[in-house]
């Protein structure tokens, strides 16, 4: 049984978590099948990803058990070594989706902890079912979060609040998850809400949704120059496509 399954359909992938009896705890089977599922997206014909999680959960975090196979392991070879351009194999786990050239949207229900947290925070947008319990949970562990999340969740989250979930490990539930932007959106069915959003995106022009995510990207960076010459090149790029202008045009008309 696949761990990750890949469905894709008028041109959104939905892309499931796929260990319910273990509440999609991340195995390093699975951890690998993660990153195969988002390596195939990367030359999909699609406009929008959906991850969402089989059964009673999003994801419980990693399976502690399946770390015990790393123990007497050089971890300079485990862990430091990069294999994934500036990342290891656990934090490609992450930064792959964002990687990704289309929106990705997580659906979250259950709960959403630890390296499932750490996913969830590489997604364009969070859609969380109101009960749905999340944490930044490595601290329990005596661990520190080494996912990628340290990369990503700066990007929505105050220093402060990402002090204090790190620090303490405590679970938070949707609501309050969403007025510190850990999640975008509550819904009572995160699934069929993620896949609205998916269809609105994906009705869009391809090359525009592609160009926009690059340009959110970089405005992240917060250096006006290059935004400023970003949002003029892809703009530039857009305009010299008679089939986007004539788009465009068709857009403007209808108004």
């Amino acid at each position: 049984m696949s761990l990750v399954t890949t469905d894709i359909a008028d041109g959104i992938a939905r892309v499931t978590l796929n260990r319910p009896d273990k509440m999609n705890a991340i195995s390093l089977d699975m951890l690998d099948e993660v990153l195969a599922a988002a390596d195939a997206l990367r030359d999909a014909d699609v406009n929008c990803v959906v991850i969402a999680g089989e059964g009673r959960a999003f994801c419980a975090g990693i399976d502690i058990t399946s770390l015990s196979s790393l123990l007497g392991q050089d971890m300079e070879e485990v862990i430091i070594r990069r294999t994934h351009g500036e990342a290891n194999r656990f934090q490609e786990f992450s930064l792959a989706w964002r990687k990704l050239e289309v929106p990705v949207i997580a659906a979250l229900h259950g709960v959403c902890f630890g390296a499932g947290m750490q996913l969830a925070i590489a997604a364009d947008m969070r859609i969380a079912a109101p009960a749905t319990k999340l944490s930044i949970m490595e601290m329990k562990w005596g661990l520190v979060p080494d996912m990628g999340g340290m990369a990503l969740f700066p990007q929505v989250l105050r220093e402060d609040v990402l002090r204090r979930l790190t620090y303490t490990a405590e679970i938070v539930e949707a609501e309050q998850a969403l007025t510190w932007g850990l999640v975008t959106e509550v819904a009572q069915d995160p699934l069929a809400r993620a896949m609205e959003l998916a269809r609105q995106i994906a009705d869009q022009s391809p090359s525009a949704i592609r160009a926009a995510k690059r340009l959110v990207t970089e405005a992240q960076s917060g250096i006006t120059a290059n935004i400023l010459m970003a949002e003029s090149v892809e703009q530039a790029a857009l305009i010299g496509k008679p089939d986007q202008m004539a788009a465009v045009m068709r857009g403007m008309s209808k108004k």
